[in-house]
C-alpha cells in the first residue's frame, strides 16, 4: 500500500487541495505541458482543477492507481504532479506520469518525484513501472534516465495531438531488481556542451539549425553521398534537429552542427554513430558548406570528433567515401585514418545503381 504522503529526495508528494487551484491553473495551462499532456482539457481553468480534485484524482486511486501533487517541502507550494496508472493487475505493472510547474523546471523536481514515487511502487509490490516520453520531450527523457530507466523502443503513432495529428512516445522502463542509480549512456554529453579547437566549434543539432542543415543537404555533391542520393525536403530536416537530443540520449547517433569558432556561423554537419555498440564500433560522417572549404576545417572536425569519441569509450571508428571522393579521402587522412579497403557497391546510387565506398579506420590506440 503507497501512503498518502511521501517525502524522499527533498520533494514532497501530498493529495491535491482547494489552496492548489492557482497554481494548477498556471501549471496544467502552460503551453509545454499541454503539449505534451494533450489529454489536459484545454483552456485549463479553475473548474478544471476543481474537478481534478474532487473527481480525478480520487478516480485513479479506485482504480488501482495513485495520483499526488508534487510540493515543496518547506513552503508547500505545488510544483507538479505525478501519479501512477494500473496496466495489467496480474503483471503488477504500471504507468508512471509527471508534469512539473514553469517556474520550478531545471531544479530535478521529475527526476525527484520519480525516484521518490518509484521507491514506494516497488516496496508496495510493483513488478515494472513503464514511463512514456514524447521524442522531442528531452527534460523528461533525461529525467527517465537519471531515475535508472532503460529505453525499450517507441510505440509508434501513440499519442494524439490536440490538432488529431499522432505522434510517437518513447517507452522507457525500470524493473524491481534494475541496479540504483542512473542508467549509464553510450554518448555522454559534450563536455561544456561543446567541443572547439579555438578555430571550429561543435555543438548538438538545434531546431534554428533546420535552414542551414536543409542548404547543406540539398546541395549536389552531398546529396550524392547521402542514403538514398535523394534531396531532403526542409520538415525532413527540421524533423532531424528537433529529435537530434533524443537519438543522443538513445545512444543512436551524435548530431552535430559545425561552427566557425569566430563567428558562431553554422558552416557544415557531422554526426557520430554507435553501429556495433557491443564491439565498441561507430562510424562518422561529415560535409561542409562551399564557403568553408578549402580551409582545413572537416580535418580539424574529424579530430575533435574522433578524440571525443575516444575518450567516451569507442575503440573503433570508421568512415566510408567514394570512390571519386578523393577530397574527403584526404581528409580521413590527415585526421589520423587508414585506408582499410573498397567495399564494392556498398552504397546505393541513382536509378538501382551501386556504388562502391573506400573504408577507412582508426583506432583507439592509433591517437598518438
Amino acid at each position: 500500500m503507497i501512503p498518502e504522503t511521501v517525502e524522499a529526495h527533498g520533494i514532497r508528494l501530498r493529495p491535491t487541495r482547494p489552496a492548489d487551484v492557482p497554481d494548477l491553473v498556471a501549471g496544467c495551462g502552460d503551453p509545454e505541458t499541454r503539449r505534451f499532456i494533450p489529454a489536459m482539457p484545454d483552456p485549463y481553468d479553475a473548474a478544471s482543477a476543481r474537478w481534478w480534485i474532487t473527481e480525478g484524482e480520487p478516480a485513479v486511486w479506485a482504480a488501482g492507481g495513485c495520483a499526488y501533487a508534487i510540493a515543496d517541502p518547506d513552503t508547500d507550494r505545488l510544483l507538479g504532479g505525478i501519479g501512477l496508472t494500473r496496466l495489467a493487475v496480474a503483471r503488477a505493472d504500471y504507468e508512471i506520469g509527471y508534469w512539473v510547474v514553469p517556474w520550478a523546471r531545471g531544479r530535478g523536481v521529475a527526476t525527484a518525484a520519480t525516484r521518490a514515487l518509484g521507491e514506494r511502487a516497488f516496496a508496495a509490490g510493483a513488478a515494472r513501472l513503464e514511463l512514456l516520453t514524447h521524442l522531442e520531450n528531452e527534460p523528461s527523457q533525461r529525467a527517465a534516465l537519471s531515475c535508472g530507466y532503460r529505453r525499450e523502443g517507441v510505440r509508434r503513432a501513440a499519442s494524439a495531438a490536440r490538432d488529431g495529428v499522432r505522434h510517437d512516445l518513447v517507452a522507457w522502463v525500470r524493473l524491481a531488481d534494475d541496479p540504483a542509480g542512473p542508467t549509464a549512456r553510450l554518448l555522454p554529453d559534450l563536455p561544456g556542451g561543446r567541443l572547439t579547437d579555438g578555430v571550429v566549434t561543435l555543438r548538438r543539432l538545434e531546431p534554428a539549425d533546420a535552414d542551414a542543415l536543409h542548404r547543406l543537404h540539398t546541395l549536389p555533391e552531398v546529396v550524392a553521398n547521402r542514403v538514398p542520393p535523394t534531396p531532403p525536403d526542409r520538415e525532413s530536416i527540421a524533423r532531424r534537429c528537433r529529435l537530434a537530443a533524443g537519438y543522443w540520449l538513445a545512444g543512436d547517433a551524435a548530431d552535430l552542427a559545425i561552427l566557425d569558432a569566430a563567428t558562431g556561423t553554422l558552416v557544415g554537419g557531422c554526426a557520430l554513430g554507435y553501429d556495433e555498440p557491443a564491439t565498441g564500433q561507430a562510424t562518422l560522417g561529415y560535409s561542409l558548406l562551399p564557403e568553408a572549404r578549402g580551409r582545413g576545417l572537416a580535418t580539424r572536425t574529424v579530430r575533435l570528433l574522433a578524440g571525443w569519441a575516444f575518450d567516451v569509450g569507442v575503440a573503433r571508428l570508421w568512415a566510408g567515401a567514394r570512390v571519386e571522393n578523393v577530397v574527403s579521402q584526404r581528409v580521413l587522412e590527415r585526421a589520423g585514418f587508414r585506408r582499410e579497403g573498397l567495399l564494392r557497391g556498398r552504397m546505393p546510387g541513382v536509378a538501382g545503381a551501386r556504388t562502391d565506398s573506400v573504408v577507412f579506420g582508426r583506432l583507439a590506440s592509433d591517437r598518438d
